[in-house]
C-alpha cells in the first residue's frame, strides 16, 4: 500500500462564507465520488486558500462530514503571486491505496481549470 496524493482545486465568486464552504464540499464531493474514496482510507488534507479568500475556514465543511471527524486537517494561504488565480480553494488529499499514480482522478472546477486543463476531462465538467 502507499500514500497517494489527489489533487484538486476550485474557484468562488467572492470571498462569502456559504460559498467558500459550498464550493469546498463539491470539490471534495468529486474527489470522493472519482477516487471511491472513504474517510478511512485518508491519511490528511491539506487546504489552501488565495490570499484574497479570509470568510472561514474551508476545513470546517470537511470536519462536519459524517465519518470525517477523525481525518487530520490543515489550512493555510497560498504564496501570493501576482498572476496566481483570485479566489482559489486547493486540497491535496493524501489517500492510503493499492491504486497507482495514474489511477488517480485530480479534479479541477470552475475557473481552477485553467490551472491544469491537461487534467480537466478527468472530472467530466
Amino acid at each position: 500500500m502507499n500514500v497517494r496524493g489527489i489533487r484538486g482545486a476550485t474557484t468562488v465568486s467572492a470571498n462569502q462564507t456559504s460559498l467558500i464552504l459550498e464550493a469546498t464540499q463539491e470539490l471534495l464531493g468529486e474527489i470522493i465520488r472519482l477516487n471511491q474514496v472513504k474517510p478511512e482510507d485518508i491519511a490528511s488534507v491539506f487546504i489552501t486558500v488565495s490570499p484574497d479568500l479570509n470568510a472561514t475556514f474551508p476545513a470546517r465543511i470537511i470536519r462536519d462530514l459524517e465519518g470525517w471527524e477523525m481525518v487530520p486537517l490543515m489550512c493555510a494561504v497560498e504564496i501570493d503571486v501576482p498572476e496566481g488565480l483570485s479566489k482559489c480553494i486547493r486540497l491535496l488529499v493524501h489517500i492510503n491505496t493499492c491504486r497507482e499514480q495514474k489511477e488517480i482522478h485530480h479534479v479541477y472546477l470552475r475557473k481552477a481549470q485553467s490551472l491544469r486543463p491537461d487534467l480537466v476531462p478527468q472530472t467530466g465538467r
